[in-house]
């Protein structure tokens, strides 16, 4: 047992019981327990599980990702200050500023990673699950002798899930070549629109405007891609609870946006249209209207009515 398998050593005691309880479960309703249903059914239980869980930090993560191209244009401003300014005290001045800027909107570059960096743990943890379950190994805790043989006999569609896509194709194995090609598809496809969800309609006009929207729309066409990796490195199985956790993040993200969205960008305005269609929008979320969009004040000061005394004057 190597370091890392000893330090995720209590996590993958827990992949192992919910695995274990899930697959009881369907085997309880009549499934058959070697069955790559059974098998797939278990493993998107432990999305389930693992994702449910992480509601409260995921939210936070929208609401950090939001704030940070919120206050894109100030920072801006502050990498103007100082462009071209090399020596030590401008460089502790930025980062003061900076430091300073993150503190006042209640965010830091790091949050938005969060999520991500809490389940990677977790991926990993079934990846060693799993990978003892293919070499006929028992696990640590719930995944017995029984377990590891009826996953080492599940296939999906006649795909075995413990088989890699390279593994299919040094055995010319078409079936899990065209379904974990598949499924890589679909991973790029659903990372993407996910990240588009947020590009497209919960940003800022003013936001839309800064190099740092700019930087973020490049990575847009990039990131997805690195699916790619782990389609073809790792087993049916691990894929199948990557490409669940996607769709989770991509419908997750949907409501949240919808509910919570960025003031100023376009799921805004459909929000505040929606409200005020059904007679629910409040006297701060229209003075907020007024305020963005710019029709009821200017400069932040209301307009005041001008008599038809004065207005002939000024003719």
């Amino acid at each position: 047992m190597d370091f890392i398998e000893t330090l995720l050593w209590p996590l993958r005691w827990l992949v192992e019981l919910v695995l274990a309880v899930w697959h009881q479960i369907f085997t309880f309703f009549g499934l058959n327990p070697a069955s790559g249903l059974t098998w797939v059914l278990s493993i998107i239980g432990l999305v389930l599980v693992v994702r449910s869980a992480l509601i409260p930090i995921t939210v936070r993560q929208i609401k950090s990702q939001r704030r940070m191209m919120d206050l894109a244009p100030e920072m801006k401003k502050i990498q103007a200050k100082y462009k071209g300014k090399t020596d030590q005290f401008s460089r502790e001045a930025m980062s003061r500023e900076t430091m300073a800027l993150y503190k006042k909107h209640g965010t830091n570059p790091f949050s938005s990673c969060l999520p991500i960096l809490i389940q990677m743990p977790v991926f990993f943890s079934l990846f060693y699950v799993l990978r003892h379950a293919a070499e006929n190994k028992t696990g640590i805790g719930f995944m017995n002798q029984e377990l590891t043989h009826n996953f080492n006999a599940a296939e999906l569609f006649g795909a075995p899930l413990k088989m890699t896509f390279t593994q299919g194709w040094a055995e010319q194995n078409w079936v899990i070549i065209i379904l974990l090609g598949a499924i890589m598809i679909l991973m790029i496809a659903s990372q993407f629109f996910t990240q588009l969800q947020i590009m497209s309609k919960n940003v800022s006009d003013e936001t839309k405007s800064s190099p740092m929207y700019r930087q973020q729309r490049i990575l847009l066409y990039i990131i997805p891609f690195a699916f790619i990796f782990s389609g073809v490195t790792f087993p049916l199985a691990l894929n199948i609870y990557w490409f669940t956790s996607n769709l989770w993040t991509m419908g997750q993200q949907y409501i949240v946006i919808k509910n919570m969205p960025t003031p100023g960008s376009e799921a805004w305005r459909q929000r505040q249209a929606r409200l005020k269609a059904k007679g629910k929008l409040t006297e701060e979320e229209a003075a907020e209207i007024d305020r963005i969009e710019g029709t009821g004040e200017a400069q932040g000061q209301r307009q005041q009515p001008m008599s038809a005394k004065r207005a002939k004057k000024k003719k």
